[in-house]
């Protein structure tokens, strides 16, 4: 009998894919599974908030969740437990901003520079946030690092917050929305002069989503006071947004200004290889051994940002433990596959369902696609199905190669381009390929 540990470990890893992060890591994250019994599952929780919550807006999908993974029906239950939520390996923030220099340190332990995976995406963004550590104040003063959600802003923030720890240096880190939060609580209690003493008496700000301010004119008023008595004390100032400064809507022009007078840096999706050395990392961190080609399947499957691979990750580590199982290629496609049975939507068809797909169309088997045969309906085959994993994102001429037998990239690159202009030239094949590629979008709907 699995415990109820297990079970809810299993689905934390499903939901953590399914809500957004702010939602997983103020309601889920610090839950646990306190008793499985008879179809009903009590979820213990750190306050009787987050019970009525998830008992009001997310018992329809915890229960789904929850059948999914036993397989009959179950009935959620919300209650109190003892347990006080912890940072996991997520993006998370502590609610009450601390001093670094204070006995309990505001920043996740896992999140320094040396677990960084640094690639082509991201090195100029981590260069810059190391000299920013090395010499605050002094360089890139204000800091300026913008990017897409998951790519590892807040990593690079707290890794230059552990830096300073080390420093022995007075640091403030708090979200955009905690800033705004705390401001209008501090007008509302009439403690101005706290809050104003709290934010320009640090060594260096650190804030996180600084946009969440943007368009709140007595919220940008007052950081626009605190950025300035920083700045000309030769404080450190470091801010991550989803945008450029000039892209940022509603944001004054006078703030906006000055977060360009440092140094603006952005952080990339992670290209294929940063994807497996990030995977790896991780894996390590887990304290389990992965074979590559599992790896792999991550890496191609999850490639928008960091927490995507690393929630599919920890999504396939939870899996095998319920199982108990050895983490294969096999459990690893099954626990990436959703509730409903379903793929998870990545925008990208595994090249064994491509081979099988145009091994149906063209009557041949898989294995004679891939192999050493060159008569002409076996060649055509092949470079369309070269022709269809190229229009995959994820796969370069090389993995096409290596999947379509060994074949170099020069020659996949020829074959593309030799089907592309074929299919403008010939009704026929141009049916056979949208027969194709109709039968995979059927198959993965």
């Amino acid at each position: 009998m699995r415990s109820a540990q297990e079970i809810w470990g299993a689905a934390l890893g499903e939901l953590q894919l399914q809500i957004n992060r702010p939602n997983y890591q103020t309601w889920l994250q610090g839950t646990e599974g306190i008793e499985y019994r008879d179809g009903h599952f009590y979820i213990g929780t750190p306050n009787t908030f987050v019970a009525e919550y998830l008992e009001k807006n997310q018992r329809s999908l915890i229960e789904k969740t929850l059948i999914g993974l036993v397989k009959s029906k179950v009935v959620a239950h919300f209650q109190v437990s003892s347990i006080q939520p912890e940072p996991t390996d997520g993006y998370a923030y502590r609610e009450t901003p601390q001093a670094i220099n204070s006995e309990i340190s505001a920043f996740n332990p896992k999140y320094t520079f040396e677990s960084f995976v640094v690639g082509s995406s991201n090195q100029l963004a981590y260069a810059a946030a190391q000299a920013a550590a090395q010499n605050p104040g002094e360089s890139y003063n204000p800091l300026f690092i913008y990017g897409g959600s998951g790519l590892g802003k807040t990593h690079l923030l707290q890794a230059i917050g552990h830096t300073l720890q080390a420093k022995r240096a007075s640091v403030l880190y708090v979200s955009g929305e905690q800033f705004t939060n705390e401001f209008i609580d501090a007008i509302r209690h009439k403690r101005t002069d706290e809050f104003r003493n709290k934010y320009r008496s640090v060594d260096a700000l650190m804030v996180d989503d600084i946009q969440f301010i943007s368009g709140k004119e007595q919220t940008e008023e007052s950081f626009f006071h605190t950025f300035n008595e920083l700045h000309n004390s030769n404080r450190q100032i470091v801010v991550t947004s989803d945008k450029l400064p000039q892209s940022l809507p509603g944001m004054e022009e006078r703030l906006r200004s000055r977060f360009e007078w440092g140094l603006t840096v952005d952080v990339q999706p992670p290209d294929m290889e940063t994807r497996l050395a990030i995977l790896q990392s991780k894996a390590e961190q887990a304290d389990t051994e992965i074979a590559l080609d599992v790896l792999e399947l991550v890496a191609r499957q999850a490639r928008r940002n960091i927490r995507e691979l690393e929630g599919s990750l920890n999504r396939i580590i939870a899996y095998a433990r319920l199982l108990r199982s050895q983490i294969t290629r096999e459990v690893a496609t099954k626990a990436l596959t959703n509730i409903n049975g379903k793929s998870e939507p990545c925008g990208q068809v595994s090249h064994i369902k491509l081979l099988s797909a145009v091994a149906d169309c063209f009557q041949l088997d898989p294995e004679t696609i891939i192999g050493p045969k060159r008569d002409k309906e076996v060649a055509l085959a092949r470079q369309v199905c070269m022709y269809l994993l190229k229009q995959q994102d994820g796969y370069s001429l090389s993995e096409i190669g290596k999947i379509i037998g060994g074949r170099t990239p020069s020659t996949v690159s020829h074959s593309c381009e030799k089907i592309a202009q074929d299919i403008e030239n010939s009704p026929v094949l141009k049916r056979k390929v949208l027969d194709i590629q109709s039968s995979l979008k059927s198959d993965s709907e």
